[in-house]
């Protein structure tokens, strides 16, 4: 065991924690009509403890229990033989285990961002469920556990196939089957949480791509310096493309860019280096806001939050970068994004139409028109006007 690389991944566990709570759910929070901001926060945190609870009975078992090419086994079901004094690597297994917990939670919670103001409370705790152990689990032994794409020599050091193309394929899905809001052009109920979600969300993202490393190392600190200039950029193209299109940039823009670069640069931020993170950065502030146009406006899809603009977008367009940079081939690369992809469809459609034949899908028109807080929750966060 290695103390400083073991110090380094329980700060970077603490931090990726934080990017969902509290930073998304205040990212997403902020974006949504007062009556709903309390549901979100209900969303983000009950998926956050439902997750941990179902990575320890199974899913880190199916994502890193054995060596096989397209599951881990059940060999660590409950979390068998990993115990304070085993190993991964040159830290305990147990805080990999920890760490990789976190982003089993903030996986299927960025999907929230899709359905939020009018969809049923068991629904997403029971597809959430579903969803991690049948798709994100599988998806992780695949590319980190040893699997098959591993083999292929696909490269995705944090997750901009594992968590950004999952999660955004499972969100555009899921908007599709439930259809638009019934006010979906209401504003932001408060810009300032989005801010601030979004500030949690850099400052987690550190821990999300930095800890990927799984050492303190010089990997580590190239990653998390990619990370920053990635972003930083992103947001200052985004904003620019903004104010040449519509003459002003606003708040939720600039801090949307910032996502959209992190997103972008999660996938390579092992591979490239400061110069190639501006141009990842620089490209995914255009690319991720046209991509939220053509979903929004011109195919109608009320993705609400734009999930797979951004998150599906970026990672995809990271993944691709790879390959262009020369950190793996195209083959590989364009593979491990079909073949996930694919997966994800397939798996994602079948899981909501069994989970919604269960537990319904959608709330009634009068509970989405007065709200998710008070109607389902019992809750009231703000005044009822907006």
């Amino acid at each position: 065991m290695n103390g400083a690389d073991t110090a380094w991944i329980l700060v970077a566990t603490a931090l990726v924690l934080f990017m969902t709570l509290p930073g998304l759910a205040l990212f997403y929070g902020g974006l949504v009509r007062a009556r709903n901001v309390l549901s979100v926060f209900m969303h983000c945190f009950a998926i956050a403890c439902l997750m941990s609870v179902l990575w320890m009975i199974a899913g880190y078992t199916i994502a890193f229990g054995g060596e096989g090419a397209y599951w881990g086994g059940l060999s660590k079901l409950f979390l068998t033989g990993v115990d304070a004094d085993s190993l991964s690597g040159t830290i305990p297994e147990i805080l990999f285990f920890a760490f990789q917990m976190t982003f089993a939670v903030i996986t299927p919670a960025l999907i929230v961002g899709a359905y939020v103001e009018r969809i049923g409370f068991g629904f997403v705790l029971a597809f959430s469920a579903a969803w991690m152990l049948l798709i994100y689990a599988p998806v992780v032994h695949w590319i980190w556990g040893g699997g098959f794409l591993a083999e292929m020599g696909v490269v995705d050091f944090a997750g901009g196939i594992v968590v950004h193309e999952t999660a955004g394929l499972a969100a555009i899905l899921l908007a599709l089957v439930l259809g638009p809001r019934k006010t979906k052009h209401t504003p932001p109920h408060n810009p300032g949480l989005v801010f601030v979600g979004a500030g949690m969300l850099w400052v987690g993202w550190f821990g999300f791509n930095g800890g990927s490393a799984l050492a303190a190392d010089g990997s580590a600190a190239m990653a998390i310096t990619v990370t920053h200039l990635s972003a930083a950029t992103a947001s200052l193209t985004w904003a620019l493309w903004e104010r040449i299109k519509f003459g002003r940039a606003s708040l939720v823009s600039i801090v949307t860019g910032s996502i959209a670069g992190l997103a972008s640069i999660t996938p390579a931020a092992g591979s490239v280096g400061p110069v190639e993170a501006l141009i990842i950065g620089g490209v995914a502030g255009i690319l991720c806001q046209e991509a939220v146009v053509l979903i929004r406006d011109k195919l109608k899809i009320d993705d609400s939050l734009d999930v797979f603009a951004v998150h599906g977008v970026g990672g995809i367009f990271g993944t691709i970068m790879i390959a262009v940079f020369g950190g793996a081939t195209w083959a590989a690369q364009l593979t491990g994004l079909a073949v996930v992809g694919v997966f994800t469809i397939v798996g994602t459609l079948i899981i909501i139409y069994v989970v919604k034949a269960i537990f319904g899908l959608r709330v009634d028109e009068e509970t989405e028109t007065n709200g998710l807080d008070l109607a389902v929750h019992g809750e009231r966060g703000y005044e009822l006007n907006s």
